[in-house]
């Protein structure tokens, strides 16, 4: 229905609104034209929002701008109103992958508003992690003031009879006093646990604190959730929805937004932290956030590299990680020096079916492995007697729990440092052992696994008293992450380096040597 060319980097706003004034100035002198214009923007959301739509962006005033724009949509921002119907009325969730400053707020604003007016007894729904993103009284960053904003903008021939923002639009719902369509919100762990929705945008979704727990809820809720932001790491539920390939997938990418270009975006590599850079422009999910632990270039390049470069040379390396929750599941890896050779997972595996899963994986190879080393913490604990009882004292009981600090002896501390492969200092074997995996895969090759790479990638450290700690799996739950049993297992060949003799007698790796040696000997471990 626009027709009139944007210049988007230096638009003439006032040529907008004052064809927006010679058009309103025609319905209101004959009045018979506003129905059929309803029933028109009815099936045509892309005109309502380029007739009478509103933006705000307070950047504008230091340009000689107004602050309260025109919302004329560029062609992505129309492309994505027409994708957004499709998924309303075919009943089905949806994501948005976006770069920053896209302009999708007010988009999904103009969308609800839309519904709001023109679609009887439909409720939006907004979600974001903090109430003050969705309603704060007086705040243009939170989205219940951009909605009250674009109603209140509209034409009052387009506004619903009797409206009145005091009346009709307390904190976290705008009522439609004409039609009973409303808009609703809610925060935190509070999505998804208020009234059915015709549609749910979740804002900034790959930000939320307990994903799963607010997905089960919309489940029941809401045949179209709309999950919409930038990236924030991998293995969180939102990098599993936009790399699965099972709901419809939008990119905003800033390549589209015709006010931006590539001095635009050198501009932005010089103000901006790199990962930031990563997160909020280029969509980087590895590269987003700036605890990961492993980033994902190293995890590429070892997935790029294949086993054929590198010798057949050395002894088997067996790491074990059993199932410990519901969910999990039970991973065993096999490693010969700088090749991981194979990583298999089964699910609902006793002690005993457990641990001849794993001698099933060891058989074919016709060989005696170095070390069998299976992570003992809960259900672990039977599968290493098992396995002992067949392999001996070859089966290493790993505590990944186990401090690495505190007060030791000089022949320890000169143990630990023997042959380790970084000076780093970890707080507990489970840090030690990825660190030393960190290290092993800048020259190593591994399976092409996705889910490995998520795995991978999606841990996070931290520091306490100085030394290296990994976020608790529990944690990572917290996230959306699940358990990475395939990482851990290929991590738990690092966990006790040294070369057991056949001759020792079982109780060699018992938890106390274990604290003792836990980091030493790398040199001997098939590096």
């Amino acid at each position: 229905m626009y027709s009139r060319q944007i210049n988007w980097k230096t638009p003439d706003y006032d040529s907008v609104f004052a064809d927006r004034a010679m058009m309103l100035q025609r319905l209101r002198e004959d009045p018979r034209l506003v129905p059929p214009m309803k029933e028109h923007f009815k099936e045509n959301p892309v005109d309502f929002i380029n007739a009478f739509g509103v933006t705000f962006d307070p950047r504008m005033a230091e340009r000689g701008l107004p602050t309260t724009m025109p919302f004329i949509l560029f062609p992505k921002q129309e492309e994505w109103i027409n994708w957004m119907i499709a998924r309303w009325k075919n009943r089905e969730d949806g994501l948005t992958e976006k770069s920053r400053d896209m302009g999708l707020s007010w988009l999904c604003v103009a969308f609800a508003v839309w519904m709001w007016l023109f679609h009887e007894g439909t409720v939006v729904g907004f979600g974001s992690r903090k109430e003050e993103y969705v309603d704060k009284l007086g705040d243009p960053k939170s989205l219940f003031w951009k909605v009250r904003q674009f109603i209140n903008y509209l034409p009052q021939e387009f506004q619903p009879d009797g409206w009145n923002d005091q009346k009709h639009a307390p904190h976290m719902r705008i009522l439609n006093p004409e039609n009973e369509s409303s808009i609703i919100g809610e925060a935190g762990d509070n999505i998804g646990r208020g009234n059915r929705t015709s549609v749910y945008f979740k804002d900034e979704s790959a930000f939320y604190e307990r994903p799963d727990a607010i997905d089960a809820a919309l489940s029941q809720t809401s045949n179209c959730k709309i999950d919409i932001s930038t990236p924030n790491g991998s293995g969180n539920p939102f990098y599993k929805k936009a790399h699965g390939g099972k709901i419809p997938k939008f990119i905003f990418d800033w390549r589209d937004d015709p006010r931006k270009d590539d001095d635009w975006y050198r501009q932005q590599c010089e103000k901006l932290e790199a990962h930031i850079v990563a997160q909020e422009i280029d969509r980087n999910y590895e590269a987003s956030v700036i605890n990961a632990f492993i980033d994902g270039v190293t995890v590429d390049e070892a997935m790029r590299r294949g086993p054929a470069s590198f010798s057949n040379s050395g002894r088997l390396r067996i790491g074990v990680d059993p199932a410990r929750f519901g969910n999990d599941k039970f991973a065993v890896v096999v490693r010969r020096g700088r090749v991981v050779l194979k990583i298999v997972e089964a699910q609902k595996l006793d002690t005993i079916q457990g641990a001849a899963f794993v001698r099933s994986i060891i058989e074919p190879y016709g060989e005696r492995p170095e070390q069998i080393a299976v992570d003992e913490i809960g259900v672990g604990a039977g599968v290493v007697d098992q396995l002992r009882g067949w392999y001996g004292n070859i089966v290493v009981g790993i505590n990944s729990s186990i401090r690495m600090d505190g007060e030791k002896s000089k022949e320890e501390r000169d143990m630990m440092n023997v042959g380790k492969m970084t000076e780093t200092i970890y707080f507990n074997t489970r840090a030690m052992m990825w660190g030393e995996m960190k290290e092993w895969l800048k020259g190593a090759s591994i399976p092409y696994d996705l889910d490995l790479k998520s795995e991978l990638t999606s841990i996070r450290y931290g520091y306490r008293g100085g030394s290296i700690l990994l976020e608790s799996k529990d944690d990572m739950k917290k996230r959306g992450v699940k358990s990475p049993n395939k990482a851990d297992a290929i991590a738990l060949t690092f966990a006790d380096p040294r070369v057991p003799d056949d001759h020792m007698q079982h109780d060699v790796f018992n938890q106390h040597n274990l604290a003792r040696f836990g980091a030493g000997g790398a040199s001997r471990a098939g590096y």
